[in-house]
């Protein structure tokens, strides 16, 4: 009797366990242990095919550049099409011809003409400001002097610089970031635009942009043709590359350093074409150019004129 009531218990034990158990009812019952294949987990030591570190907007859109690399998107450009483009030389000069408000003549017509490839050679008549802007080749001592009266008066400035000079005075182009002023391209080896083929000239401007972007975390959106040569066909390769291509509407022989007209006859020269959307070309190694910038932002003002940060827009390609 005994051994047949503990034979009963068991099996009723038995059945019970086999209730508790869940059934198949044909869902994947190995989604409750594996995770998903759809679902990605939140972190993983394994690197993945796309780049994790992207925002989400990235990811979605691979064109989209990154803040440490180099603009793709502005470095993009059809050689076809530009390189069917007009490639006569032009060597800028504004001249000495000025109209009623003191602006050269030349640098009226030219920014007619050449202004829907980016091109600028003057500022609108209605504006007050002055723009100064400095090339430099090479370093001759006085780039730290006109930093200093920059500061002093509180006055941003375009710098256009060159590939060697970018790695032979790093502290001076640091300064120029530092302290507010925009540093421009001008081109890596400093060649005429308008004798080389839109790929090399591509790679001039790209090779000195990606340099500025990698070690100095910077990127370069105004260029200045080298020698002030430029074409329809040089023009429309910086514009189609997300440069301006900024020229001047004045400037005056201070390139040479043992060939200085002194203090005087600098300080005529540069005041005597102040006029209204000025840009102007000086050179960083003219002695002059140090010992007269102070006094120049002052006269400028004087005349009712703003010495102004450059803040010209960028003029898109047309379809």
């Amino acid at each position: 009797m005994k051994s047949t009531l503990t034979l009963l218990l068991s099996l009723l034990m038995i059945i019970a366990m086999t209730a508790c158990t869940p059934r198949d009812n044909g869902n994947n019952s190995s989604s409750a242990i594996e995770p998903s294949s759809s679902l990605a987990p939140s972190s993983s030591s394994e690197p993945s095919s796309m780049d994790e570190s992207k925002p989400s907007s990235a990811l979605e859109d691979e064109s989209a550049p990154l803040e440490d690399e180099p603009s793709t998107t502005a470095m993009s450009t059809d050689f076809e099409k530009i390189g069917a483009l007009e490639n006569t030389a032009v060597t800028w000069g504004p001249g000495v011809q000025v109209d009623e408000n003191n602006r050269t003549l030349g640098s009226i017509q030219m920014q007619e003409q050449y202004e829907k490839y980016c091109a600028y050679f003057i500022a609108p008549e209605t504006s007050d400001k002055v723009y100064l802007t400095f090339d430099e080749g090479y370093e001759n001592g006085y780039t730290p002097v006109i930093l200093d009266v920059l500061k002093e008066k509180q006055v941003s400035a375009v710098f256009f610089v060159t590939m060697d000079y970018v790695k032979t005075q790093p502290e001076l182009v640091q300064r120029m970031i530092d302290e507010g002023h925009i540093v421009g391209n001008h081109s890596t080896h400093h060649p005429n635009f308008t004798a080389i083929s839109p790929e090399k000239g591509m790679e001039e401007i790209k090779e000195l942009h990606d340099y500025m972007l990698e070690n100095y975390s910077y990127q370069m959106t105004l260029f200045r043709p080298p020698e002030g040569a430029f074409s329809v066909q040089s023009l429309s390769l910086a514009q189609s590359m997300g440069y301006q291509n900024v020229f001047w509407s004045f400037a005056y022989a201070d390139w040479d350093p043992n060939n200085q007209v002194g203090y005087d006859a600098a300080f005529e020269r540069t005041t005597k074409f102040i006029h209204p959307g000025a840009i102007y070309l000086l050179h960083a190694v003219s002695k002059d150019n140090s010992q007269i910038l102070g006094p120049l932002i002052d006269e400028i003002r004087a005349r009712g004129l703003t010495v102004a940060e450059y803040d010209l827009p960028y003029i898109p390609v047309k379809s």
